[in-house]
């Protein structure tokens, strides 16, 4: 930047004057007698305005004389102290990378004083640097005691170098002395002590005996990272996603006998229409077609009920049958056990939208909320029913390995619990550590009813039964086969509009064919239907059964009432005492 020049009338009074006390004399007097400003004189006479400062607050301090000449550089420097000085040059002589600004923060420390840059400049520019002989540290690396050449870092941070100038003048590296600070805070003094530079092995988490369980459960290709980490961890094999989805790589690298997993499409998430915000606001109802099993005999099907804030299953069962008896069943267990929810949600089947279903849940006063045509995204239970099929249908003992009913059915339930039980999707990031939907589930209930207010509102629908020991039972005047392997044991008939059905443990039974009037009775009954079941006869028969060879319905009508042995006058007597 240009020097400014001063004004023509200041450069002829320059010229006459001989004195310095009547140069500072004239560079004021405007300032004193006639009151200009300090910002003005300096544009005049184009000295620094702090100047004009300086020689106007001494003039002001001690009159005239206090116009004496500013110091020389060499009279400011003159000023520092000797020692200081010496202290200074000797900073400088043994480490000349030191900046200025450095050797001012070193002497602060050192001595309590801290000398401005431009004094330690002045000192450097006219003092020569002393010559030395020795260091107070030797090098990092030659010094023989590890505890001396880490304890000269600490020294020499305590007396205000930098961690740079430390590094150059120990010739290291910044890591060493950051490594250094770091293991002095976490150790102390043990921390300067040698340590071994080997690498330290961490014992490894994934182990032969987990790399072949991941092979094992990997037999089914629908699995991926996170449901395989969701069953290891099941099982206490903790490990995360990644590692687990990098150990099915390298499997499937090794064994080409293993199927390859199609990577399922990315989509955008949307906003659900029934997302719970407490528990038991709203479940969701469903019905899966299991087109998997290998037992013949017509279609199965997998019913269930999902409360949408946990993820949890509150009851699920397995039927040959999807008719509004079917689902009922599956609502009364759900009912029973959780209580009852604010919202039920469903598909526009026609089973969800029969009479008997909407009676009861006006009853129990909960409220149908049907999704949108063509739009089975808005059902939280096609998400669970997606799980499922990962999970059970292509699983070592899932729903295509089944070769019986009895072992479809433990197929089911061993999904059942494994799914409450693992980890979610939905809950990776909850903050209080419930991960698993019966953990989030936890206690919490929906509206209850006790349990003879809901055997009234199902009574239409559900009535209890013991059979007698060859396997019947007796139901609005009709004797009717269950089965004898379950004699004297108490099972449930579900009556509709139709049919008639027996079920025991979350098996059905037997259906019959039947015309039920608006009042509930029975007119007519023809031969049913058997399903599947574990509960059959233990004991050989005789002679070979057929099945349709003999009657398993009989209508009995009203049963007369059994007379009393007692005669009347003992009768009498018992009751008046």
């Amino acid at each position: 930047m240009p020097k400014r020049a001063a004004a023509p009338a200041w450069q002829q009074l320059q010229m006459q004057i001989t004195c310095p006390k009547q140069y500072l004399y004239e560079l004021i007097r405007p300032i004193v007698l006639t009151e200009e400003s300090v910002a003005d004189r300096a544009s005049e006479t184009a000295v620094p305005d702090h100047i004009i400062t300086y020689h106007l607050d001494h003039f002001r301090t001690n009159g005239l004389p206090g116009l004496v000449a500013a110091p020389t550089p060499l009279q400011r420097a003159a000023r520092f102290p000797e020692e200081l000085v010496a202290f200074v040059l000797a900073l400088k002589a043994e480490h000349p990378p030191l900046t200025a600004h450095e050797l001012a923060t070193i002497c602060f420390i050192k001595h309590g004083r801290r000398p401005s840059i431009k004094t330690i400049r002045r000192v450097l520019a006219h003092h020569p640097l002393p010559q030395l002989t020795t260091r107070r540290f030797p090098p990092f690396h030659d010094n023989p005691d590890p505890i001396q050449r880490r304890h000269a870092i600490l020294v020499l941070s305590l007396e205000g170098w930098t961690k740079k100038r430390i590094a150059t003048y120990l010739q290291i590296s910044r890591s060493t002395v950051y490594n250094t600070f770091a293991r002095w805070h976490k150790e102390g003094f043990a921390g300067l002590q040698a340590k071994s530079r080997a690498p330290r092995r961490r014992h490894p988490k994934v182990t032969i005996a987990i790399q072949q369980r991941v092979r094992r459960l990997q037999r089914n290709h629908l699995l991926g990272a996170w449901r395989m980490h969701a069953a290891l961890r099941r099982e206490g094999i903790r490990l995360s996603p990644r590692t687990c989805g990098r150990i099915m790589a390298v499997n499937r690298d090794l064994c080409p006998e293993l199927p390859k997993r199609q990577r399922s499409r990315k989509h955008e998430p949307r906003a659900m229409p029934f997302a719970a915000q407490y528990r038991h606001q709203y479940w969701t109802i469903d019905i899966r077609y299991l087109d998997m099993h290998r037992l013949g005999g017509g279609h199965i099907y997998c019913i269930s009920i999902v409360e949408n804030y946990s993820r949890a299953i509150l009851s699920s069962a397995i039927s040959r049958i999807q008719d509004t008896t079917a689902v009922l069943k599956v609502l009364y267990d759900a009912v029973a056990k959780y209580g009852c929810p604010d919202g039920i949600v469903s598909d526009s089947g026609s089973v969800f939208r029969s009479h008997r279903l909407q009676e009861v849940c006006q009853h129990l006063r909960i409220q149908q909320c049907p999704i949108e045509k063509r739009q089975p995204w808005q059902s939280y239970i096609e998400t669970t029913f997606g799980i499922q099929r990962r999970m059970a249908d292509e699983a070592e003992e899932g729903f295509r390995a089944a070769q019986s009913w009895d072992a479809l059915w433990h197929a089911h339930r061993t999904w059942l619990l494994h799914y409450n039980t693992e980890v979610h999707w939905a809950h990776r990031q909850r903050q209080d550590g419930r991960e698993t939907p019966a953990e989030v589930l936890t206690w919490i209930r929906g509206r209850p009813y006790p349990e003879r207010l809901l055997q009234r509102i199902f009574a239409a629908t559900r009535v209890k039964r013991r059979l007698d020991r060859v396997g019947f039972l007796r139901v609005r005047r009709w004797r009717i086969y269950s089965e004898i392997g379950l004699a004297k044991e108490a099972v449930e008939v579900w009556l509709e509009a139709q049919h008639v059905t027996i079920t025991y443990a979350d098996h059905h039974l037997r259906s019959y064919p039947a015309t039920i009037d608006t009042d509930g009775w029975i007119r007519t009954m023809e031969t049913g239907t058997r399903y599947e079941h574990p509960f059959g006869s233990r004991q050989l028969m005789l002679w070979d059964v057929i099945e349709d060879d003999w009657g398993k319905t009989q209508y009995v009508g009203s049963t007369p009432r059994r007379k009393s042995t007692i005669p009347l006058a003992e009768q009498l007597r018992f009751a008046l005492g």
